[in-house]
Formats: C-alpha cells, sequence, structure tokens
C-alpha cells in the first residue's frame, strides 16, 4: 500500500552548523531548551526608495517587506528536532542549497518567558540563515533570536548598494519594534508573551556590524551623506540619532565601514574612520563586543575594525582577535552542491586557515558569555571575558584561558577598554 503524500518530519541530522567540537571552549555547547522556529512577515510602510529618485532629487516611498526568521525555546530536549533550511548560492543564475538545523518549526514557545531579544544582521549579501550556527545556539540558551532577510541585499536579490547603506540600521530598528509588539502579553500573535524587548542585542555580520552600530547610536559623518540619494541618510547622522534605549549591548563581527574598508572599496568617504568620524563613533554608549580577523581584507584590521574599537570611546568594549583570519569568521560553511564550486563562491563561507567549526564554537563562547552578562546580568559569565596577561592566548600557557580545555587556547587575543579609555598604554589590560 502506498502511504498518503503530506507533510514530511526530515530525519534528525547527524551534524548541523554551529554543533560543539569535542574541544569546543564551556560555553559553546547548545544550551537547556529545545529550539522552534516561525518565520515573520513584516512591512515597514512608507519608506524612501532610493532606487527611484526623482529629477529634483527627492525619493518616492513605497513598503518595505522583510521576511524575519524567528528561533525560541520551546519544549522539549535540548538539540531535539530536525529542519531543512532554503538558501541560495548568489552565483547566476543563483544556485540552492539546503543548510540542517535543530529546530521545530512552528512549535509552541515555552512558557518560561519572556526572553531577551537579539537581533541578527547579515553581511552584503547574505540572508537569514547564514548564521544559523549562532542563532540556533542562543536560541537554546534563553533568547529570542530574529534574523533578518534585508530585502536587495540578500544572496537570492542583491541589488543597488544604496539600498543597503540606507536600510540596515532602519531595518533593524523596525524588527525591534516589531517584535516588541508581536511578543507583548496579551496578543494573538504565536510569540505572544515571549519577548521582553527592553532587554535586546544586536549582532550583525559585515554590513550587519555596519548597520549594528549606527542602529546602537554611531552616528554617521556628514561626507556619507551623497552616497545615499535624496540625503535620506541624514536622519543617521551623529547628532541626529536618538539611540533606542531598549538597545543593551551590539556584538560585531567583523563590521564594515572603517576607513580601511571604504579605502579598499573606494567608495570616496573621508575621515580616519571612514563611515564613522569621532563625534558618530561617540555615540556608541552601550557594551560592544567587536570580532575580527587578524587578515581582514573586506572590512580591515589595522585602521579597520581594531580602530573602530579603539576609539568607540564612550562604549565599554571589547575585541575578539583571530590570528591569521581575514573575513568570513562568522558564517555557515561552504554548501555541498551538486557540481564543483567556484573558488569565490567558496570563500564567501570558508577561512583559508582556520576551521570554521572552530570559528563557531568560539564566537558561541564569547558571544554567551557577553551577552549572559550585560542582557541577562549573569556575573559567572564575566570570568570568561577576563584572560591572563597577556592578551594572546598562546602566550599565557601556564595560565589558560577561563573555559578552554588544556592546549587549546591558541590563535586568538581579546582586548578591553572601558568607557572613558582611549587605547595607549595598558589599551591591552584585561576586565577589572
Amino acid at each position: 500500500m502506498v502511504p498518503e503524500s503530506g507533510p514530511q518530519t526530515p530525519p534528525l541530522p547527524a551534524s548541523v552548523p554551529g554543533d560543539a567540537r569535542p574541544d569546543a571552549p564551556a560555553l559553546a555547547p547548545r544550551g537547556p531548551h529545545a529550539v522552534g522556529v516561525h518565520t515573520l512577515s513584516l512591512v515597514n510602510p512608507g519608506q524612501p526608495d532610493v532606487t527611484r529618485p526623482a529629477p529634483d532629487g527627492t525619493l518616492a516611498r513605497t513598503d518595505r517587506r522583510l521576511t524575519v526568521e524567528v528561533w525560541y525555546p520551546t519544549p522539549g530536549e535540548s538539540g531535539s528536532g530536525a529542519m531543512v533550511y532554503q538558501d541560495v548560492i548568489p552565483s547566476t543564475p543563483p544556485v540552492p542549497y539546503r543548510v540542517p538545523g535543530r529546530a521545530t518549526r512552528d512549535a509552541p514557545v515555552k512558557p518560561e518567558g519572556p526572553y531577551p531579544l537579539v537581533i541578527v544582521s547579515h553581511g552584503y549579501p547574505g540572508s537569514r540563515y547564514f548564521l544559523s550556527n549562532l542563532t540556533e545556539n542562543l536560541a537554546s540558551k534563553g533568547y529570542v533570536v530574529a534574523a533578518i532577510d534585508h530585502t536587495g541585499s540578500t544572496f537570492g536579490d542583491m541589488g543597488h548598494f544604496a539600498v543597503t547603506l540606507l536600510n540596515r540600521p532602519t531595518d533593524i530598528l523596525f524588527t525591534l519594534a516589531e517584535l516588541d509588539r508581536l511578543g507583548a502579553a496579551g496578543g494573538d500573535s504565536p510569540l505572544s508573551g515571549a519577548v521582553d524587548a527592553s532587554r535586546t542585542a544586536v549582532v550583525g555580520y559585515s554590513m550587519g556590524g555596519y548597520g549594528a552600530l549606527n542602529a546602537a547610536g554611531a552616528g554617521f559623518g556628514p561626507e556619507v551623506r551623497p552616497l545615499v540619494p535624496g540625503g535620506a541618510l541624514a536622519g543617521r547622522e551623529a547628532g541626529a540619532i536618538r539611540p533606542d534605549p531598549r538597545i543593551h549591548a551590539v556584538v560585531a563581527l567583523a563590521p564594515w565601514g572603517s576607513g580601511a574598508a571604504v579605502k579598499a572599496a573606494r567608495i570616496p568617504v573621508g575621515g580616519a574612520f571612514g563611515f564613522w568620524d569621532a563625534a558618530g563613533l561617540a555615540g556608541l554608549r552601550v557594551p560592544t563586543l567587536f570580532i575580527a580577523g587578524e587578515h581582514d581584507d573586506v572590512s580591515g584590521f589595522e585602521g579597520g575594525v581594531k580602530a573602530l574599537f579603539e576609539h568607540a570611546v564612550n562604549a565599554e568594549r571589547s575585541l575578539l582577535v583571530y590570528r591569521g583570519a581575514r573575513h568570513n569568521i562568522a558564517g555557515n560553511p561552504a554548501p555541498a552542491i551538486p557540481g564543483p564550486i567556484s573558488a569565490e563562491d567558496f570563500l564567501r563561507y570558508a577561512e583559508p586557515v582556520w576551521d570554521t567549526a572552530r570559528l563557531h564554537n568560539l564566537n558561541q563562547h564569547f558571544i554567551t558569555a557577553f551577552l549572559g552578562l550585560h542582557l541577562k546580568g549573569q556575573q559567572d559569565a564575566a570570568p570568561y571575558l577576563q584572560v591572563p596577561t597577556p592578551v594572546a592566548s598562546d602566550a599565557s600557557p601556564d595560565a589558560p584561558w577561563p573555559g578552554f580545555p588544556a592546549r587549546t587556547a591558541v590563535g586568538i587575543e581579546l582586548h578591553h577598554l572601558n568607557a572613558g579609555q582611549m587605547a595607549g598604554p595598558g589599551a591591552g589590560e584585561t576586565l577589572s
């Protein structure tokens, strides 16, 4: 007898992006919760359309549609559930591929909330699934995690760069407002009662890091305004931003927009800090974790991410450095597809010298400690951000880093600066 066709539950995957290696640091493995996942279709009405400037320079207005994937704690055993996320490689034409996960589609929210909110913003191009190695992990630890497909900036619909420059921070802030609304108690949303948006963090990779820093208060310099038609970026400049008080922390993974980055991209923006000047960086006042490769050739390191870390003087901030790494320190591994994958496409996902699974585990460990401290007030997370002096992990073989198995704290550096502290003598001191 032939069984009736219908929805099929994917088989439990043997491995998924983000699984903990045997040598993973203490906070990398999944937390105690099973994970549910739900897709939201959001509409931000009346947004400026930079693709249709009028002869007089004014911009038409249009509804901006966003797809947002939301992960959250659900009843069940940690690591249970089977999920297949559909994504594409941005070739011509795009090549579809599948990403396995450990989550359950549209499962009920575990009634222990509300949970702090983490908003995730991908690179250019990217997708809401590109960081599923992190989004599932954080949801298992008691967060609602909302990853945005930034329309016009995804693997499947990458468009004019001005669309990304304008909409990254506003997409983040709109998504925050919508998750606050949909997650409030007493509503009819599947997320009702699940979201504590008063405790929000923004995690951004590459162009997502650019958007995250601006959404949290780092205003753009006035030189950036001509890059987007109609003066549409003016409201995101230093002095014009009113930081959203719900945002309490930022994780900026290889954030784009520094002086080194715009120079490499031949974008005509002056100033030592590229898209930001000193006044703009001074607007960042929430704790920030910068994560970067030592040889980042997209966002830059010296004069790039490191310069942003050093000059965001009003924020308590840390800088995690992967020695020998380039730009691709966050995303899922290169997909398995029929036929060969080009080197260009492969290097959208892979690092030349670092194992991707190892990078996932390091990101999970430090981001878990950082968000636990700054969103949940978990003081027992602080020691994982306090490392022996000197800051290079393999320079202190007799003083292993907290949470790292013996012989594994190598190839990484961790720097810290308090709010009000400039770079210089003692800039590598640890938290006190």
